[in-house]
């Protein structure tokens, strides 16, 4: 079991266009940084008691039910969500800044996958690689529009392609989310071009 511990974070309801917006980011919120906005304990795999997640909202004044929280996990975009078969428990399916065992299955990626980033980081990555930083694994995409979706949330975006090919004949391990997100331990500067700057 983790602990989690309430931090001073708060959610600014006139941050997000509509209340499901709201009740969604206060669940990414929850999972990914490990219940940062109520006292909550997630265990060995990441998972989150719906009843705790629930109850945390209502006292934060953001009331939803049982019913209302699995359409917004099944209607979220990027699939950050996972509920367990009796929707009794959800958890995050990636980026977590704890160390979770999100139950990951071995995979071979296309050959190229893409990483957005910005120019700022570019020394750093052609120095050391990829890194998975405050997350647990490298996020990589399988289009470039995605990677540049990523690396606009930051600036100007700089597209890397990624040789998955020859990682994958070198050993390395490569595992996809269950939201389509490809995922490795690093990656070294060997295996990086830029794609589009």
């Amino acid at each position: 079991m983790v602990s989690i511990y309430l931090r001073n974070t708060m959610i600014t309801k006139s941050l997000y266009q509509s209340y499901r917006r709201e009740i969604g980011n206060f669940a990414v919120n929850n999972q990914y940084f490990g219940g940062a906005v109520i006292n909550a304990t997630l265990d060995e795999s990441g998972w989150l008691p719906v009843d705790t997640l629930l109850h945390g909202m209502r006292s934060k004044n953001l009331s939803i039910d049982r019913e209302g929280l699995v359409r917004i996990v099944h209607e979220n975009d990027k699939q950050r969500f996972s509920l367990n078969d009796d929707h009794t428990k959800i958890r995050a399916n990636l980026g977590h800044s704890l160390p979770v065992d999100v139950e990951l299955t071995e995979a071979i990626p296309p050959g190229i996958l893409y990483h957005g980033t910005v120019a700022k980081f570019l020394e750093e990555i052609r120095a050391h690689g990829l890194k998975p930083m405050s997350r647990q694994y490298v996020h990589l995409s399988v289009d470039i529009e995605t990677a540049n979706a990523v690396g606009r949330r930051r600036g100007k975006p700089v597209v890397l392609a990624i040789d998955t090919s020859r990682m994958t004949d070198d050993g390395i391990s490569f595992y996809l989310s269950k939201n389509g997100v490809w995922l490795t331990n690093i990656v070294l500067p060997a295996y990086i071009t830029i794609e589009q700057q």
